[in-house]
């Protein structure tokens, strides 16, 4: 059975709120009746999607002094922030706010930081996007504030990168030629499965630092979710493996697609290339009440769910210079736009 997270008497922080699963997270934290204070680079952003109870104050993370003050009276504070979308050396602008967030949690006496970071195993050659990930939560911990880390792979929503471009792809070629990263293995989640865990951390009975890995039942390829995806939609589409394309050739094919992903394709194409699976269970033994969807179900849900979701929260709010015309202008009009950063982009 679904447990709601018990509302807290102090303010919950929450980065990232323009974002796609912040803001996502924004609309739950507000349902259950938390008080929340939303930072953000632009504020006004956000004005129309808050309820009276929610603060919003500008901040920004790769600005110290601009976060002072922001976490005055909060106990817990959530870090939705990532910089893949962003141009230049991302790592070390990951690094320098994962810093800045966390010496402002520090001097405001911030007792828990909820992070969400990316799956994929700690040794060996991680792509620059997943080893940024470890690296914020190994910031953040450096901070003295307890953080509790989860880690996720594909999300499965509407909205989400991951999602749209296998929509993208699966809608637009009738014949697909596949690279090599199209069959590496990951283990999705669905949004709405995040999302509990995210909002269950709240709650945690724990002391000392955590890391979860979380993901759905079903182990899969990207070419598995684009062959699921077309099932659905009754789409018959053939796919035609090609593993020498080169990951800077198949970013170049991915912008040629699907230009809103011009920009991003190849870190993201950059990050798939390992399994991006669960190894450990830690988190079904501390969330039993959290059971996440399958593939179908989760596929079968954005899809049913696309014209509300997306007219939420889509992953491209975090970056201003996109083009509307990607998805459309009425849908992108009604959302949110800023570039506090990218959540968890997979």
């Amino acid at each position: 059975m679904k447990q709601e997270p018990v509302p807290t008497p102090s303010p919950i922080l929450l980065t990232g709120a323009t974002g796609y699963i912040g803001g996502r997270l924004l609309h739950v934290l507000q349902n259950a009746g938390h008080r929340v204070r939303c930072v953000t680079r632009r504020p006004e952003a956000l004005q129309s999607y808050v309820v009276p109870t929610t603060e919003v104050v500008s901040g920004n993370v790769l600005d110290q002094e601009s976060l002072t003050g922001t976490m005055d009276g909060v106990e817990i504070a959530y870090y939705m922030v990532h910089s893949m979308g962003s141009k230049g050396d991302f790592e070390e602008q990951d690094r320098r706010a994962a810093h800045n967030f966390g010496q402002e949690a520090r001097r405001a006496g911030v007792e828990r930081i909820i992070y969400l970071g990316g799956l994929g195993e700690t040794s060996g050659e991680l792509s620059p996007h997943l080893r940024s990930r470890q690296e914020v939560a190994e910031v953040l911990r450096a901070s003295g504030v307890q953080v509790v880390e989860f880690r996720a792979s594909i999300v499965i929503g509407s909205g989400s990168l991951s999602f749209e471009m296998i929509r993208s792809l699966v809608e637009r070629l009738p014949v697909m030629v596949t690279p090599r990263w199209v069959n590496v293995t990951a283990q999705p989640i669905a949004i709405d499965d995040l999302l509990q865990y995210l909002s269950a951390a709240l709650d945690l009975k724990t002391d000392d630092h955590a890391t979860f890995e979380i993901g759905g039942p079903d182990s899969v390829s990207y070419g598995d979710l684009m062959r699921e995806y077309a099932r659905q939609r009754q789409l018959r589409r053939l796919m035609i493996p090609v593993p020498l394309l080169t990951p800077r050739l198949s970013s170049l094919w991915l912008g040629l697609v699907t230009p809103l992903y011009a920009r991003i394709g190849r870190k993201l194409i950059d990050s798939i290339r390992h399994p991006t699976v669960v190894r450990d269970n830690a988190a079904q033994q501390t969330f039993p009440h959290i059971r996440p969807q399958g593939v179908r179900e989760a596929i079968a849900s954005a899809l049913g769910n696309e014209g509300r979701e997306c007219a939420a929260t889509h992953w491209a709010d975090a970056h201003q210079r996109e083009p509307a015309k990607e998805r459309g202008a009425e849908s992108r009009a009604s959302r949110p736009r800023a570039s506090d950063g990218e959540e968890n982009s997979l």
